[in-house]
């Protein structure tokens, strides 16, 4: 058991697949996180399927290694047993909508006279402040004001949803855990807690590293063709193999598109990694009826032991079977 963390203790109030995942986190490393849900509903995630002694196999997951409680923070009972809880607490995350703690007369600042090491994180959508703040949503939404989702899929098709909650993971989880550890250090050199905004739409937009720089510099709208890693070139893309299956391809180095076009046979591709969009449609097409002549097996024999960035798309069942993941995951955490 990693105990890095140990000695914190965390009140968590936040619910489904963000703040918790947050605080799993926090809690895999030694952080005391006590999860107070409410009386009557608890936490949403508790009833989505499939379920596991009488609860979501989701919710076991993202709150292992977790201490547990209910208060009613509407009732004055409620309320007095969570400050007494504040009083002995390094860090409070909730994800409520701005506002809601206010009302409840739980708010840092409230909080902050209690105890003033105290960090909280409020973990919601769009953020504190900003016309969007009260706006309820979820994953796909933050996604859509982004520009994520404008840009995923195919080049004048339907956008592709997904199948991972990028903007709730990435842009919400990851950033509140850095923001409270780096809070955290920050009392241990001043004695004082801070408030941590986390916003899941300012969170995935940190993600645009490879957009947004080049939009500002050719001022110009971007469209998924014109995007290096979003499918544009064939030296980065998933073909489909005779069996059905897919075999993506990142050969984006020099070195390794030499290896991929020699492994396929088609050596005269080599020169022609960053030709122009309409040559890349035909290169595609190409690649793809080569790669269409060996089921997926057989283009992992070819590239076993060849530098050429090639991988399989797995299914779940695969994944879970995977000697690499296997040998990642089956060891505990040590420190």
């Amino acid at each position: 058991m990693a105990t890095t963390l140990s000695g914190i203790r965390v009140l968590d109030l936040t619910r489904l697949l963000p703040g918790p995942y947050a605080t799993m986190l926090l809690a895999d490393f030694g952080a005391e996180v006590i999860k107070i849900e409410e009386t009557e509903t608890g936490d949403y995630a508790r009833a989505m399927g499939p379920i596991v002694d009488d609860n979501s196999a989701l919710f076991h997951s993202l709150n292992r290694n977790k201490k547990s409680a209910t208060l009613n923070l509407k009732a004055a009972e409620g309320k007095e047993t969570f400050l007494k809880l504040v009083e002995t607490a390094d860090v409070v995350i909730e994800s409520f909508r701005p506002g809601v703690m206010d009302r409840l007369g739980l708010d840092y600042e409230t909080l902050k006279f209690v105890n003033p090491g105290l960090v909280y994180c409020a973990v919601t959508g769009y953020g504190q402040t900003g016309p969007y703040a009260h706006y309820s949503g979820h994953d796909i939404n933050y996604l859509s004001y982004a520009g994520i989702l404008h840009l995923m899929g195919e080049t004048n098709e339907k956008p592709t949803i997904p199948s991972v909650q990028i903007a709730d993971i990435g842009g919400g989880a990851l950033p509140a855990v850095v923001g409270i550890l780096l809070a955290l250090l920050e009392k241990k050199q001043t004695g004082r807690g801070q408030f941590v905004d986390i916003s899941m739409l300012d969170g995935v937009i940190s993600w645009l590293q490879t957009i947004l720089p080049a939009y500002f510099v050719k001022n110009q709208t971007n469209q998924k063709e014109d995007q290096p890693l979003a499918g544009r070139n064939a030296c980065y893309e998933v073909y489909e193999t005779k069996d059905g299956r897919w075999l993506s391809v990142g050969a984006l180095e020099p070195k390794f598109w030499k290896t991929f076009c020699k492994g396929i046979g088609k050596d005269s591709l080599i020169p022609l990694q960053y030709a122009s969009i309409a040559e890349q449609h035909r290169l595609k097409a190409e690649i793809q009826a080569v790669i269409s002549e060996k089921n997926l097996s057989e283009w992992l024999d070819v590239f076993q032991d060849k530098e050429a960035c090639v991988a399989p798309l797995l299914t779940m069942e695969e994944v879970t079977r995977d000697p690499q993941v296997l040998a990642r995951w089956s060891k505990p955490i040590t420190m």
